[in-house]
C-alpha cells in the first residue's frame, strides 16, 4: 500500500466531487425535465424504468421511491428485455431509460423496441447526442465531467448525478400530486415509519388498567392506586369528569413539604386541567405532546370521558422511537 495514501483525503475528495456534478445538474434541467415530468403526472399507465449496469440498480431505487410516493413504476432490466420482459410495457406506459453513455450495445437493440409502438421515451443520460438521447422523447441530462475514482472508470459521480435526479423526479411529482403526509402513509403500513404514521392509541391503550381516584381519597388510598396500576399516575375524578391528575413526583414533592398526612385528600395534590389526547389520536401526536411539555403520562379521553393512561413507555415499546 502507498504510505502516502491519504484515506481521508480519498473521501473528501470523492464527496466533493459527486456533490459538486449535483449542484452542475441544476443548471442542465430544462423543458425536456418539465415536460418529462408533466407526461408522467398526466399518463393512465405506469412509468417503466430501464437500464443496465450499475444503471440498473439506480433505476431499481428510483422505481422504489415512485412507488411508495404515489406513482405506479415497474423496472425492467435492459437484458431481460429482450428476452421476453418487454410484455411488461402497455401501450399506455411511459418509458424511463438510463444510461450514462447512451451508446450501449443493449441500450441500442432496446431503444427502437421501446419506441415501436408509440410509447413516450424518456432518456437519462450523459451524452445528449448519444443514440439514446437523439430517439428520446425528452432527456434529462445527467452529464458529469469525470468518475471519482482515479482511475475515471468505476460509476461514482454519474451514478450520484443520476440518483439525484431520480429523486427530483419524484420530488416534482409528489408536488403535482399534493401527495400528504397521510398518502405517504398508505404505502408504509409496516415497521417503525408505518406505526408513526398510522398507530392509533386506542390500539395500545390498556383500558382496564386505568388508575382513578375521587377527590375525597386519602394520600394512601392515592399512593396505592399508583403503586397497583404502575403508571406512575392517577386520574382524579368526581362525578365520572377529570378534575386533574397525580403523579408519584407530586407526592414526593409534598413528603418534601410535610410529615403530616392525615388531612391531606387528592384535591390537594392534584394538577388541574391535566394535557389530554383523545383516544381516536395518532400515538404520534400523543409523542409530540409528551415532548412538548416534558411530560411521560398523557391522560386518554374517549368523548370527552376518561379512557386511560397512555405512558411513553408503551409508545417506545411500539418502536415508533429509540
Amino acid at each position: 500500500m502507498n504510505i502516502n495514501f491519504n484515506i481521508l483525503s480519498a473521501a473528501k475528495s470523492t464527496l466533493k466531487a459527486e456533490s459538486d456534478a449535483i449542484t452542475k445538474a441544476i443548471d442542465f434541467l430544462n423543458d425536456d425535465f418539465l415536460n418529462a415530468v408533466t407526461a408522467i403526472f398526466n399518463t393512465k399507465g405506469r412509468l417503466i424504468v430501464t437500464g443496465i449496469g450499475k444503471s440498473a440498480h439506480i433505476g431499481q431505487k428510483i422505481v422504489a421511491t415512485l412507488n411508495s410516493t404515489g406513482t405506479p413504476s415497474m423496472f425492467l432490466h435492459a437484458a431481460e428485455a429482450v428476452h421476453g420482459d418487454l410484455g411488461m410495457i402497455t401501450k399506455n406506459d411511459i418509458i424511463l431509460c438510463i444510461s450514462k453513455s447512451g451508446n450501449s450495445p443493449e441500450i441500442k437493440v432496446l431503444v427502437p423496441l421501446l419506441k415501436r409502438d408509440g410509447n413516450i421515451l424518456i432518456a437519462m443520460t450523459g451524452n445528449s447526442a448519444s443514440f439514446l438521447g437523439k430517439n428520446a422523447d425528452f432527456v434529462i441530462n445527467a452529464y458529469v465531467e469525470k468518475e471519482a475514482d482515479p482511475n475515471n472508470l468505476a460509476p461514482t459521480t454519474s451514478t450520484t448525478v443520476q440518483l439525484a435526479l431520480g429523486d427530483a423526479l419524484a420530488v416534482a411529482l409528489i408536488e403535482m400530486r399534493n401527495f400528504t403526509a397521510n398518502d405517504f402513509a398508505k404505502f408504509h403500513p409496516g415497521g417503525a415509519l408505518g406505526k408513526k404514521l398510522l398507530l392509533r392509541i386506542n390500539a395500545i391503550l390498556d383500558t382496564n388498567n386505568k388508575p382513578a381516584v375521587k377527590t375525597t381519597s386519602t394520600i394512601q388510598e392515592v399512593i396505592f392506586e399508583i403503586s397497583n396500576k404502575r403508571l406512575g399516575v392517577t386520574a382524579v375524578l368526581e362525578n365520572n369528569e377529570i378534575k386533574g391528575i397525580i403523579t408519584d413526583g407530586d407526592i414526593r414533592r409534598m413528603l418534601e413539604k410535610t410529615t403530616d398526612l392525615s388531612a391531606i385528600t387528592a384535591v390537594d395534590l392534584m394538577t388541574k386541567n391535566p394535557k389530554s389526547i383523545d383516544l381516536s389520536s395518532k400515538v404520534e401526536d400523543a409523542l409530540n405532546i409528551m415532548e412538548s411539555f416534558e411530560i411521560t403520562q398523557l391522560v386518554v379521553t374517549d368523548n370527552n370521558q376518561y379512557a386511560g393512561i397512555i405512558h411513553l413507555h408503551d409508545i417506545l415499546k411500539e418502536g415508533i422511537v429509540s
